[in-house]
């Protein structure tokens, strides 16, 4: 989840505080963009060749982070504009509205963050979403209900985080997060830089926190496999555009780790984009960002096609019935109908997901002011 840190005339242009217009919702029926590309015959099992990508909203500086909070028979999609500090709710029926400004870093304007506001969510079953503060530095829980955040941890070992960029929940209330240092002036040159490492971090139901892996450049997006054995993480580095794969015990640790799929030959072809955020499918396919737009992978790594909006896409989630697709395309929202199932509308093994109530039981209790 990030603005394709190494691209300097592109961050020139998207830097905080830079004049953008607001963002607005398009009318409908909404405009079409981009096309899907299949690379194996398998796609047309996940997305249909022909279905249309909807742009639903524009004018953003980067748009990022979108999470589905389902309500009811409905719900609602919420997401970041992450330079503007801004966290945006939309439906079908409601529109496009600011939720919550700011949406990370609160505070006197702070010379050393190049971006304030906060990126990643991930929608928990009690109906809660957890939220990776770029700017603030942290990882929280927040309350849509009264747009609350609190604290889950802001440290490792005493030492700050970088700037936790994306999150996601397993069933057993252990929390996966990845903590480049994007939000950072200077990045790793950062002089508020406190960890000497790029981590994969996991948090425990009892608050601790574990490093999983220090070895990756730029961690990135996450998502977790049906089960929540597997553990996917998108390294956003051109110089190493890779996505990996971590297969995990019933206690969360790391018991292998091995490369699961590579852009570097995406990067070449200079294809937009990065290796970003992801989504997964109820049957374990893997819908993720990265040069192109997302691309769809099977179990195995296979690449199977891409969803091209013509721009960098940042990030991506399931939402409505569990058959649209949301994309976070650089300053816009669009979406599209396809075929896969959103891991969150199909009954979970276990160790993924049990119950909404054995989920909220789980999950880390805020720290300490």
């Amino acid at each position: 989840m990030l603005r394709s840190l190494p691209a300097l005339t592109l961050l020139a242009c998207l830097l905080p505080g830079s004049q953008t217009p607001a963002a607005e919702a398009m009318e409908k029926p909404y405009p079409h963009i981009g096309q899907v590309h299949l690379e194996h015959a398998a796609m047309a099992a996940q997305v249909d060749p022909q279905a249309s990508i909807e742009k639903l909203v524009d004018g953003m500086t980067w748009a990022e982070g979108p999470a589905w909070v389902r309500e009811g028979d409905g719900g609602f999609l919420l997401f970041n504009d992450v330079p503007q500090n801004t966290m945006y709710r939309w439906s079908d029926s409601g529109g496009l509205a600011v939720f919550l400004q700011p949406s990370g870093y609160v505070g006197p304007e702070a010379d050393t963050l190049r971006e304030a506001g906060a990126n990643g969510l991930f929608p928990s079953p009690d109906g809660s979403v957890l939220l990776a503060d770029s700017g603030s530095r942290l990882l929280a829980r927040l309350d849509p209900a009264t747009r609350k955040k609190s604290t889950l941890t802001d440290r490792f070992e005493g030492k700050r985080f970088n700037s936790p960029n994306d999150v996601v929940l397993r069933g057993d209330g252990r929390i996966y997060f990845t903590d480049p240092p994007y939000g950072l002036k200077e990045i790793n040159d950062s002089p508020v830089k406190e960890q000497p490492h790029n981590g994969v971090y996991r948090v425990d139901p009892d608050g601790s926190v574990h490093l999983i892996d220090d070895q990756l450049s730029y961690p990135n997006g996450v998502a977790l496999s049906p089960d929540g054995m597997t553990l996917y993480v998108a390294n956003s580095d051109p110089e190493h555009p890779i996505w990996m794969r971590y297969r995990l015990d019933a206690d969360g640790a790391v018991v292998e780790r091995n490369r699961f799929a590579d852009a570097s030959d995406l990067v070449k072809q200079g294809l937009p984009g990065l290796p970003d955020g992801m989504a997964m499918s109820s049957d374990g396919h893997l819908f993720a960002t990265g040069p192109g737009g997302v691309w769809v992978f099977d179990p195995s790594g296979q690449r199977l096609g891409r969803i091209d909006t013509g721009t960098a896409v940042a990030n991506c989630a399931f939402g409505d019935d569990g058959h649209s697709l949301y994309l976070t395309a650089h300053t816009a929202l669009a979406r599209i109908r396809v075929k896969a199932l959103g891991l969150a509308w199909h009954a979970q093994p276990s160790a993924s997901a049990n119950s909404a109530a054995a989920t909220s039981a789980a999950l880390p209790s805020p720290s300490a002011p």
